[in-house]
């Protein structure tokens, strides 16, 4: 990258020059049951430590959120809520016209408490125990956990392997592929030729596509593309806007299921046996104001993030000049390629975590969690100084290895 400035920095400079948000300002989330800081020792068998690990950021959520809620909250009446109501699906309909340039039939829209619940729901829908589910590797750790804990058959393909890929989807029981777009972790943004590709293979052999798109609205280069475009057969989309807004305790999500029959069987499952009629209303407000009102917001955050990895790439590169680390296509999460230094060889994945735990006194998700060993899943969605802490922390760790 040498001193390029990253291209989602460039493009958002603006925003961030302005100091409309505040990003660096430290709020202390100890304390609040969080996963993230006051959960580290269940993961790392330590507690205290510094935490870059699970998908949320340490930034507050947007100040027209916060008002949106603020005024919920004021009504006081919190009764059973309906989320098939125009507001929220015009919401919907008009964030995608107008981040992804894509329109959408909200009638096939439904709704869940999370992405991973509608992912399992579909999962029942259309495959059974035993059957194939076909992921990209290195895979996000929360499709691992859903897919064998309904007894599936977990297959992998590397991300950019279309060889594999249908090699893969071929198998007679393959039933399904879960797309991660963006591609979490390695932040891969797939292109208009990939997906069309993807769409392919799925259709030849009769393979039904669930596309996670939580990661959409954090692109740093290239375009994020909807499944809505093409998706045939049977196929769902399913996101959310607690990741790149920064909300996910208050849960909610929602999906757009191409065949109507399928849209049916999903609602009607979810109204009966699974019991989830009623959405969170807290859930709605922080969307819809969200959507409505957060662009803003959104584009100096994602400007803020791509300065956070830039500022890590230098580091990197100045510390350990053929490592050629560049920056993710999308998201706050770093996935960062160690086996150049040895990691996963001469250096055991397992000694590198003793020098952060140990040493550092930090927690960086092992590359191992998501299939790969010899990498570091480092969460930057954080104040700069944060993030700068990290950096420092893995590069010492490194050096006293012997990298």
């Amino acid at each position: 990258m040498g001193s390029e400035t990253h291209p989602a920095a460039a493009a958002h400079a603006d925003a961030g020059a302005r100091g409309r948000f505040d990003f660096d300002t430290v709020v202390d989330r100890r304390g609040t049951w969080c996963v993230q800081w006051d959960g580290v020792a269940d993961r790392f068998g330590v507690d205290g430590l510094l935490p870059f690990t699970i998908s949320d950021m340490d930034v507050m959520s947007p100040p027209v959120v916060l008002d949106a809620l603020r005024d919920r909250v004021g009504h006081g009446v919190f009764g059973y809520t309906d989320w098939r109501q125009e507001d929220f699906l015009s919401a919907i309909r008009d964030w995608f016209a107008t981040r992804h340039g894509t329109p959408i039939d909200t009638g096939r829209v439904v709704y869940g408490p999370s992405v991973l619940n509608q992912l399992s729901q579909l999962l029942r829908m259309w495959s059974g125990p035993g059957d194939g589910i076909v992921v990209h590797t290195p895979t996000y750790d929360g499709f691992t956990k859903a897919i064998t804990g309904l007894r599936r058959d977990l297959r992998g393909a590397p991300v950019g392997d279309m060889d594999a890929l249908g090699a893969q989807l071929a198998r007679p029981d393959s039933k399904v592929l879960v797309l991660c777009s963006p591609h979490n972790p390695t932040g891969h943004v797939w292109t208009e030729g990939e997906l069309r590709r993807i769409a392919g293979l799925a259709a030849d052999h009769g393979v039904a596509v669930i596309s996670d798109e939580i990661h959409a609205d954090f692109v740093h280069t290239g375009r994020h593309l909807p499944w809505t475009g093409f998706g045939s057969g049977r196929w769902a989309l399913i996101t959310s806007a607690t990741k790149a807004f920064n909300f996910p305790a208050l849960s909610g999500s929602y999906g757009i299921i191409g065949d109507p029959d399928d849209h049916a069987e999903f609602l009607r499952r979810m109204q009966t046996a699974e019991g989830l009629a009623s959405p969170a209303v807290l859930s709605l407000t922080a969307h819809i104001a969200a959507y409505r009102e957060g662009a803003p917001w959104l584009d100096a955050l994602v400007a803020h993030v791509a300065g956070n990895l830039d500022m890590l790439a230098g580091r990197l590169r100045a510390a350990f000049p053929g490592l050629g680390w560049r920056p993710p296509e999308a998201g706050y999460l770093a996935w960062i390629d160690l086996r150049p230094l040895g990691v996963g060889t001469t250096i055991t994945d397992e000694a590198l975590q003793r020098e952060l735990i140990e040493n550092e006194k930090v927690a960086i998700m092992p590359g191992t969690t998501y299939g790969s060993a010899g990498f570091v899943r480092l969460n930057v969605g954080c104040p700069r100084a944060k993030a700068e802490l990290g950096a420092d922390a893995l590069i010492r760790a490194l050096r006293r290895l012997g990298a």
